[in-house]
């Protein structure tokens, strides 16, 4: 079996989150994805057990076969990380790791149209039993309410424009794949801004994804369950990439009573230019890291 995802920062999360020596330990891999990180620790620490969440249930049977060997110390269960700490016991996990990345897997394999470039159906959903997909915010939403979800969750500043090229083309014909929706907005923006080195389709993507899984809102609630899940002297690892996830964890830890945590990470750590030029997608991530004290 392929795996097409490449675990940013692997060696900089194994060495912020080490095990108890000798002592049998468990950590939760909030978004496991294909299973990238949670191999490395699972073959670099022997007392290490892992509970792996993924909201998407296909992803997660690729991490399944891809842990075989490590089977008796791998538990997946197909979640959304806030979650499972709702309902999550305290101070049960000695390690915690979030990586708020979209999986590789999704852009070349799901199907489900997060890439504007193949001929996929408009859709979106990392959990694909979830009612709402990027098919109904594109088709159903107000122009002014898909434009606020344009410039709020992308950061795009022709939001408006890109809103209302999209209500008109809708009129004519349902907008049921990402190509078309991609062409539409190349369209929609002035000529300089289409000369720039990202696709001008690339931040309105990013905020119909965000809007659709309802990305930004989980993320404080599952920062603050899993500070309530985490042993004393336990640390949680967050990676993002984007600005606005960055921002939410970057608040929250600053946030907490200094008696109660340490932050680890002054400033955030980022890939070396190394791994920023064997992965370009990893020029954006940030490695934030505290400990319960």
């Amino acid at each position: 079996m392929e795996y097409v995802h490449y675990s940013v920062m692997a060696d900089e999360v194994l060495g912020y989150l080490t095990p108890p020596a000798e002592a049998p330990a468990i950590m939760v891999d909030c978004t496991c994805g294909e299973g990238g990180h949670t191999l490395r620790f699972l073959s670099s620490y022997p007392n290490l057990s892992v509970v792996a969440l993924d909201r998407d249930e296909a992803i997660l049977e690729k991490a399944k076969v891809r842990m075989g060997q490590y089977a008796s110390r791998f538990t997946p269960i197909n979640i959304a990380f806030d979650d499972f700490f709702k309902t999550a016991g305290e101070e049960m996990y000695d390690l915690i790791l979030f990586d708020l990345g979209i999986s590789s897997y999704h852009y070349e394999e799901s199907g489900r149209g997060f890439s504007f470039r193949k001929g996929e159906t408009l859709d979106m959903r990392l959990d694909v039993g979830q009612p709402i997909s990027a098919m109904d915010v594109v088709n159903g939403y107000p122009e002014e309410r898909l434009a606020d979800v344009i410039y709020r969750y992308g950061e795009e500043r022709y939001s408006r424009r890109i809103a209302r090229a999209i209500v008109a083309e809708r009129r004519l014909s349902k907008i049921q794949d990402p190509e078309r929706l991609a062409r539409i907005i190349y369209t929609a923006v002035p000529p300089a801004y289409r000369r720039g080195h990202l696709h001008p389709a690339t931040r309105s993507f990013q905020a119909i994804r965000i809007e659709v899984n309802g990305e930004l809102d989980r993320i404080e609630i599952a920062l603050a369950g899993a500070l309530r899940a985490l042993k004393r002297g336990g640390r949680i690892a967050v990676i993002s990439f984007h600005s606005l996830e960055d921002r939410i964890v970057k608040w929250f830890f600053k946030g907490l009573d200094s008696e109660q945590v340490r932050i680890l990470t002054k400033k955030p750590v980022v890939p070396t230019e190394v791994e920023r030029d064997e992965n370009p997608p990893s020029r954006s991530a940030k490695l934030r890291v505290i400990e319960k004290l």
